[in-house]
């Protein structure tokens, strides 16, 4: 039973990992998209985008210099790139090895 408990934890951390990089994903998007349009920075949706986004930006700009030319910004693509990474080095395996403790741990049906 505990493994099976241990499974469902694990299965559910990859599921809430995948959902807030998915999340941030979006958010990263519309920001990327609103610099487009000159929106109104005092509006307060806005201003949640940038306060979320410009720091994990912004460390890229400061590691990568090369992402930002002078009118293309790719600060958001290299962010977006790190986040299919990650989903692909952590969130799959996590799924898998979820997905291989509920086989071992689940009984077969002749078996009562």
């Amino acid at each position: 039973m505990p493994a099976y408990v241990l499974s469902q934890f694990i299965a559910f951390l990859a599921q809430a990992l995948d959902m807030l990089l998915n999340l941030y994903f979006w958010i990263l998007v519309i920001s990327a998209l609103l610099t487009w349009v000159n929106p109104d920075p005092r509006n307060p949706i806005v201003r949640f985008l940038y306060s979320v986004t410009e720091p994990v930006l912004y460390a890229v700009r400061r590691r990568l210099p090369f992402v930002q030319t002078r009118s293309i910004d790719l600060s958001p693509i290299v962010v977006i790139l790190g986040i299919m990474l990650v989903q692909y080095v952590v969130v799959a395996p996590l799924r898998r090895l979820a997905f291989e403790m509920q086989l071992q741990t689940s009984l077969p049906l002749w078996v009562s």
